[in-house]
């Protein structure tokens, strides 16, 4: 008699498994996605600019949402901060002089390791983007503020922080950047291995 109520669950089960599915399948998709997206540095960095201009045109052009715009420019700065700091904070260790050079042989140099790497970095800003963009499309989100204040003292916010963070950095003695430092390549040959002594 019952018949008709387990078809319904049947119908129910099924559907939510195909759900799932899709959406396993979606995740999978956008997962190898990024995976291939990881050695393209310049790429992806180019592709979070796209993506930053279009908000910014989104924002210029509807002339609102700025309380958005403000939390995204928190958020921005937020993650910033952990890109440029070290993954074990010398202050927290009570490391005082700065990082010491090795000097016994069961020591070893560490190099500067990121608490944010530059991956994590890139993929936070492009969803806060994204995610950003898509609430300008809801006017409940739309609060009206007069935005020169918010951003002066997001400005004012952004350089105690980074003064703060420039400090921190000349007091241990780290540089968050590998511009400019020398990368050894391929060895090359001696010169008595590629003269044959003939005149």
């Amino acid at each position: 008699m019952n018949t008709g109520d387990g078809a319904g669950v049947a119908d129910e089960n099924t559907s939510t498994s195909s759900v799932m599915q899709l959406s396993h399948e979606v995740w999978r998709r956008y997962q190898h996605l990024l995976d291939k997206s990881t050695p393209l540095v310049m790429y992806r960095w180019i592709f979070l600019a796209a993506i930053a201009s279009v908000y910014a045109l989104r924002v210029y052009v509807v002339e609102g949402f700025y309380i958005i715009t403000y939390g995204l420019g928190i958020y921005i700065l937020q993650l910033l901060i952990a890109f440029l700091s070290p993954q074990v904070d010398p202050e927290i260790q009570g490391i005082t002089d700065g990082p010491a050079l090795p000097t016994r042989g069961s020591e070893e140099f560490r190099p500067f390791v990121r608490r944010l790497p530059e991956f994590k970095f890139w993929h936070s800003l492009a969803k806060a983007f994204c995610i950003a963009f898509l609430l300008t499309f809801f006017s409940a989100f739309d609060v009206p503020v007069f935005w020169p204040i918010l951003l002066f003292y997001w400005s004012a916010l952004f350089f105690l922080t980074m003064r703060r963070q420039i400090m921190h950095m000349i007091k241990y003695k780290y540089v968050p950047f590998t511009f400019g430092k020398q990368r050894y390549g391929k060895k090359a040959a001696p010169a008595d291995e590629t003269n044959t002594g003939r005149p």
